[in-house]
């Protein structure tokens, strides 16, 4: 189930956006009306979206944006195959999804190693160590999303072997949470700011998090159906610049970036505050891919199930829009 989020022309109010305003600048022609999916609703990355629209910057580019949120990578990517969503925002695992046939693909990155994902416990868990979770149940929100491959890697890491954990995808936050506090969960993979929050809140705490676990990897990256790809590759080009334009605002403009996200988010503004310099050192500023993550992406869908053949790296993103870097 998807919700839609109303786009807005107004420019936004408040601390940071006066100059930003000039991004939106009245264009003499209709704009090009997008539809563009989020996997998640909890990710910093990913509220960029919505911060775009705010500030102008898709607009400058003559582009109407309507927000789609999803509860994972796998709906995500469904609603690429059903023509549902024009552009999309998820995982790097989630390049997978071409090799399995859905018209999609990766055309920049968005964010580099994990730094913004966690392993979450409740308070009263008897899980005191990642060593803990050997065997136990660990809850994402769908297969073959980001969470998932993490949640997989952590247990080969390990040396845990295939079914060294039980990987259940149960949707969003407030499912996983409900399963951990019933016991059917032992743990869940989440954003930082879902785990910062739940410690503020006495819900929870963060057992570990995943930034050095995976150095080299695309967390998230940028998506287009198949079809703008083949017939108007100008109209991805304008979309990127638009993304990274507000991409470099969120990283000069810390006070409004905050507010905006922790809005989007749904969570307090100091839980944000607290995870931006982790959340801005892993977002991409020009969507250049890196060859090792995409091989590591790659050589890992089938090792941890995602896939039943590993696709070849070049099948798993579209030349011409973004960098290759060794």
């Amino acid at each position: 189930m998807k919700t839609h989020l109303a786009t807005t022309r107004r420019a936004f109010v408040g601390a940071g956006f006066g100059a930003a305003a000039l991004f939106a600048a009245p264009r003499a022609f209709a704009a090009d009306k997008l539809r563009v999916g989020k996997a998640i609703s909890s990710s910093f990355p990913f509220a960029g979206l919505d911060l775009g629209v705010q500030i102008g910057t898709f607009a400058s580019e003559g582009l109407d944006v309507e927000i789609s949120t999803f509860q994972g990578d796998g709906r995500l990517q469904q609603a690429f195959a059903a023509n549902g969503v024009d552009f999309g925002v998820g995982s790097g695992p989630g390049m997978g999804y071409a090799g399995k046939g859905v018209p999609a693909h990766a055309v920049a990155a968005l964010a580099s190693e994990p730094r913004n994902m966690a392993l979450v416990v409740t308070n009263n868990s008897t899980v005191k160590s990642i060593d803990d979770l050997k065997g136990k149940r660990i809850g994402v929100t769908t297969a073959g999303a980001l969470t998932d491959w993490l949640a997989r890697r952590l247990a080969a890491s390990k040396g845990w072997g295939g079914d060294g954990v039980e990987v259940v995808p149960l949707g969003d936050m407030r499912s996983r949470l409900a399963a951990m506090r019933s016991g059917e969960l032992q743990a869940s993979v989440n954003s930082i700011e879902e785990g910062l929050n739940l410690q503020a809140n006495g819900e929870g705490k963060v057992l570990a998090t995943f930034g050095d676990a995976v150095p080299d990897f695309h967390t998230h990256v940028i998506f287009a159906a198949d079809s703008i790809i083949q017939k108007n590759p100008d109209l991805v080009k304008r979309f990127l610049r638009a993304w990274f334009r507000t991409a470099a605002f969120m990283r000069d403009n810390r006070a409004a970036t905050v507010a905006s996200v922790a809005k989007t988010m749904n969570v307090p503004e100091k839980v944000v505050d607290a995870a931006y310099d982790e959340e801005i050192r892993m977002l991409s500023q020009d969507g250049a891919f890196s060859a090792k993550a995409i091989e590591v992406i790659r050589s890992s869908l089938k090792d941890l199930g995602i896939i039943d053949v590993a696709p070849e790296a070049s099948q798993m993103y579209a030349p011409g829009f973004a960098q290759m870097k060794p």
